[in-house]
């Protein structure tokens, strides 16, 4: 599609009073071509798409308004071009008199070409009885040829940019929704499919508005180019709607994502809580066994599994029965978490019912470890030792056990077992 170029200038009067013949044909030869430039360039703005499509369109807005001055201009720009061809008809009629024009001729070849030869006419926006020259004639219709070619190319460049894309994205729209009811995204149901119902009556209005008010979507350039047409349309809207769908479109492959990975998710989820729930119950029945077998010692209580989370896994599980992948995707998410806080809290709480008997057995080594350095030494039939050990022994072996007096026995046991090595092995080092 063909833009006009720029509105052919014309030059003024030479600095003579009064022209000679080379003069004055070296200025028709000029004006006749500049005439044919105007025609050209009038034809091409006639033709543009951008101004048909204008003259055919319900506008509003600001397009409207810039349209019905750029019409007027169009309009005077032909009655200007009327002007111009008279005169420029009149003078080549004056030239063509005589081979050599006489003093006369040219002192009326002078009047009409630089002279103020032409009458502005009233639909050229001219005043009563107003006369210019040619030069001053030809930047009148620049101005005018300008704005209303800026009006068009604008018009021409939004409405060439934005509505093939706004119906691009709608189309990519139509498929989303039709992929998001699918996987259960549908109005009223996910925050997801009211954002889809609002993408699509927001591009609605946008295309609306577009066609009928281009103008509106248009960014002058920054420059402040003089070239008509300078700047570019404005697709903010356009990109916040696609930048939304993008965000939808995401959300929607993660339900996909989780339709397609559902079964893994909620079996591991059911092993996760399988083994919370076992090692509770290895946790209670280690505080009954801890209760009976140790005296003087708290422990801790056993809380039982976590119905809620149970009663979330069955309606996870419902939500896959039923396809309602947009409501299993954030309980599977939650779940998981909370599934492994859940086996972390049941750990934590078979640690601390069976301290005590850790806290037993500790000694139980620490006392047989002993026994055994004494009996390297020959001293397991010491009297103090064997009574000392026995009563430890007793003591960490009987039930319920008495942790705080068996870790004294023990100590005791030690401290005598000590005391029996030190001149055991003094005695050693005194031996030649």
């Amino acid at each position: 599609m063909g833009v006009p170029g720029p509105f052919p200038g014309s030059a003024g009067r030479p600095d003579a009073p009064v022209p000679d013949r080379e003069e004055v044909d070296r200025a028709l030869a000029r004006l006749g071509a500049e005439y044919e430039a105007l025609e050209t360039s009038l034809l091409a703005l006639q033709d543009h798409a951008g101004r048909r499509l204008l003259e055919g369109a319900g506008l509003t807005g600001v397009t409207k308004e810039r349209w019905a001055g750029a019409e007027r201009a169009i309009a005077e720009l032909w009655a200007l071009f009327d002007a111009y061809t008279e005169v420029l008809a009149a003078a080549r009629k004056v030239r063509a008199r005589r081979r050599w024009p006489s003093a006369g001729d040219l002192a009326e070849l002078a009047e009409l070409l630089w002279d103020g030869g032409v009458a502005v006419p009233a639909e050229a926006g001219g005043a009563p009885g107003e006369r210019i020259g040619l030069a001053e004639l030809v930047a009148r219709m620049n101005g005018r040829y300008a704005r209303s070619l800026d009006v068009i190319v604008a018009a021409d460049a939004v409405w060439s940019a934005l509505p093939a894309r706004i119906d691009l994205l709608a189309e990519e729209l139509r498929r989303t929704r039709s992929l998001a009811h699918s996987v259960g995204v549908r109005p009223g149901e996910h925050p997801a499919g009211d954002d889809l119902e609002r993408i699509t009556g927001e591009l609605a209005r946008l295309r609306e508005r577009v066609i009928a008010d281009p103008l509106a979507f248009w960014k002058a350039s920054p420059e402040g180019s003089a070239a008509p047409g300078g700047g570019r349309p404005d697709t903010d809207r356009y990109d916040r709607a696609a930048r939304a769908l993008e965000d939808i479109r995401r959300e929607i492959a993660a339900v996909l994502d989780v339709r397609q990975d559902a079964e893994r998710r909620l079996m591991l989820l059911r092993d996760v809580l399988s083994r919370a729930d076992r090692t509770l119950t290895e946790a209670r029945q280690a505080r009954g066994e801890v209760l009976a077998k140790i005296a003087a010692s708290e422990v801790p209580a056993v809380s039982g599994p976590s119905t809620a989370l149970h009663e979330q896994l069955a309606a996870a599980a419902e939500y896959r029965r039923r396809a309602q992948w947009h409501r299993l995707s954030p309980l599977l998410d939650s779940l998981e978490e909370r599934a492994e806080e859940e086996l972390a809290r049941a750990r934590e709480s078979l640690t601390a019912v069976t301290a005590p008997l850790a806290v037993r057995a500790e000694l139980r080594g620490r006392l047989d470890a002993c026994r055994a350095r004494v009996a390297r030494q020959g001293l397991a039939a010491d009297p103090l030792l064997v009574e000392r050990y026995d009563v430890a022994r007793r003591m960490l072996w009987s039930a319920p056990c008495d942790l705080r007096a068996a870790e004294q026995a023990v100590w005791r046991y030690q401290e005598a077992a000590a005391e029996a090595l030190v001149p055991e092995q003094r005695d050693g080092r005194e031996e030649p």
